[in-house]
């Protein structure tokens, strides 16, 4: 049974940081692109980081230079490192698991809350 659970969100203020984590099953982790879409309020999910078995990595340019993704392979574990957070990044945060860089999810995990405010 293929899982992907998230960890990590809560409430934090604008230029603060945030670690999300997904621990995923180990069937899909080894050979599957790892990534991170979100949702805000009334608007459509969108990718917001991917990353290869490899290591080769793909940001939307809103997060670029504030966001890092990472895979610790060891653990079956996706990371999303968000710095510098602004009060558009408020979303759901989901952990997605890919056939390739370029085609759409095909696991997706239940979503964890950001949000920032002051």
């Amino acid at each position: 049974q293929v899982q992907l659970v998230e960890s990590g969100g809560g409430l934090v203020q604008p230029g603060g940081s945030l670690r999300l984590s997904c621990a995923a099953s180990k069937s899909i982790f080894s050979i599957y692109v790892m990534g991170w879409y979100r949702q805000a309020p009334g608007k459509q999910r969108d990718m917001v980081a991917l990353v290869t078995t490899g290591g080769s990595t793909k940001y939307a340019d809103s997060v670029k230079g504030r966001f890092t993704i990472s895979r610790e392979n060891a653990k079956n574990t996706v990371y999303l490192q968000m710095n510098s957070l602004k009060p558009e990044d408020t979303a759901v945060y989901y952990c997605t698991a890919h056939g390739t860089m370029y085609t759409t999810p095909g696991y997706w995990g239940q979503g964890t809350q950001v949000t920032v405010s002051s």
